[in-house]
């Protein structure tokens, strides 16, 4: 058991060396990160600020910040934002990420909307190869002290690795159901931390496969079960949501729902899909995650645990993953000429905390 923790640890490290993305539970709490089409959507300036600490208990573990800044230009029926995004595994492995972001909303009848958005990215990719353990170095009886044939065991210096990548994505949305689709890494950059690259990296995994992300949900509104006048401005609403990631050869699907009852949010989020099986039969699943949080009238803030169910929580505990999330918006810009702000706001049904 212990050289199959060994060896599963290995794995993350290699799949995140070769570029998989990082991942957050709070998904609509990072709408930005996840599909550019939600640039604007807060229809007022917006700032978003998300951090997740996965498998704490781990020397390997994950460490994710980003922060978000959009807004929603009503002249022109479109969003920009930006998003700073810094994500390391240990000390071996680094990654700064700025990403540019634009969204056009169109209206599509009286209260549906279809927003399409783009976004361009430049990275810095940094890996650290000293003091690595590879596969070919592992036995039955543990570290064997060999050299290793991967190419990689020959580095000796830190590497870094520039980037620039773009990204699309479209999001259909009214005041009860969202869905949205978005394709990042189209370029598929090159990253080749040894300094030699192929013509196809995305062959030998030297590059960032294409990401391809399907999220949707559906709004039930309950505040008819409410009684007394002082309940019935607030919102109750329970949110089934859905979340399908692909890049490369992983996949993953979160499923999970909210119950808002203002300003309160709790959620409950499965991620996994079990029929499928990878690494050598391994069932595919990763954790249970629960989430609380709450929202006022420009603040909100969230927090989530993950609880691993896959085979790295049998082999040592991992620390499960910590994840918060803070969100400030500004009082959006009502005027004489723009009377539908405040009904626009609310229209968005995916959770927001």
């Amino acid at each position: 058991m212990k050289r199959l923790f060994q060896i599963l640890i290995l794995a993350n490290l290699i799949s995140v060396a070769f570029a998989q993305d990082p991942q957050f539970t709070q998904f609509y709490a990072a709408p930005l990160y996840h599909n550019p089409a939600f640039t604007g959507s807060g229809y007022a300036p917006r700032l978003i600020y998300n951090y997740r600490n996965q498998w704490p208990s781990l020397n390997a573990n994950f460490i994710t910040s980003v922060i978000s800044l959009d807004h929603f230009i009503e002249k022109a029926n479109s969003g920009i934002g930006i998003t700073m995004m810094s994500d390391a595994q240990g000390n071996r492995i680094k990654n700064s990420e700025v990403t540019a972001l634009y969204a056009y909303q169109l209206r599509v009848g009286d209260r549906n909307f279809l927003r399409m958005g783009l976004q361009g990215s430049y990275s810095n990719r940094g890996f650290d190869p000293n003091g690595l353990i590879f596969g070919d170095q592992l036995s039955n009886s543990g570290y064997t002290g060999n050299p290793s044939a991967d190419p990689y065991a020959s580095l000796t210096n830190y590497r870094t690795v520039q980037n620039f990548d773009v990204g699309s994505g479209v999001l259909f949305y009214n005041p009860k159901v969202f869905i949205g689709l978005a394709v990042t890494h189209i370029t598929q950059p090159t990253v080749s931390y040894s300094g030699v690259s192929t013509a196809d990296g995305c062959k030998t995994g030297d590059c960032i496969p294409r990401k391809y992300v399907v999220n949707g949900g559906y709004n039930i509104n309950l505040n008819h079960l409410i009684k007394g006048s002082a309940s019935m401005d607030k919102e109750f609403t329970i949110t089934p949501t859905f979340l399908y990631k692909k890049q490369g050869q992983f996949s993953q699907l979160d499923l999970g729902a909210y119950a808002t009852y203002a300003p309160l949010t709790l959620g409950l989020q499965y991620r996994g899909i079990p029929l499928k099986k990878v690494f050598d039969n391994f069932p595919n699943q990763d954790a249970i995650a629960a989430l609380v949080g709450f929202r006022f009238e420009n603040f909100s803030v969230g927090y989530s645990y993950d609880f691993t169910i896959s085979g790295l929580a049998a082999g040592r505990g991992t620390g499960g993953s910590h994840e918060f999330s803070i969100s400030y918006q500004l009082n959006k810009f009502d005027n004489d000429k723009s009377p539908y702000l405040k009904q626009r706001k609310k229209e968005l049904a995916c959770p927001r905390f």
